[in-house]
């Protein structure tokens, strides 16, 4: 797998009725990771937080889509997160993907889905 750095990408859902493509930003610095989506009223897309085996949404202005991914980008977990709130530490977990509260049900992201970014 490449080293990714800051910036955007594109997020691609492998699902049975075809791909969907998302536009993608990347948080791998720790400065990237630590801010996130704080302070955003909504996000384009989605943000991926790589290394990341949990996430907070204090001090978040909306609900959040969080996925749990395993190193070979297959999804452990998806949760909806309210502002204020501390998720708890997914085992094998390795990256975190947050998007908008509902979007990422829109784009059929789902346990035991893989994902490719680029």
């Amino acid at each position: 797998m490449a080293r990714w750095r800051d910036g955007r990408g594109m997020l691609t859902v492998h699902r049975r009725q075809g791909d969907v493509c998302v536009p993608l930003e990347f948080a791998v610095s720790y400065r990237a990771r630590t801010r996130g989506l704080l302070g955003r009223d909504s996000v384009e897309g989605a943000l991926l937080l790589s290394p990341a085996a949990s996430v907070h949404t204090f001090g978040m202005r909306m609900a959040i889509d969080v996925a749990y991914l395993d190193r070979s980008l297959r999804v452990l977990a998806v949760r909806t997160m309210e502002p204020g709130r501390l998720g708890l530490p997914r085992l094998r977990s390795r990256h975190v993907l947050e998007a908008g509260a509902g979007a990422m049900a829109g784009w059929g992201l789902v346990a035991g889905a893989s994902v490719s970014v680029g």
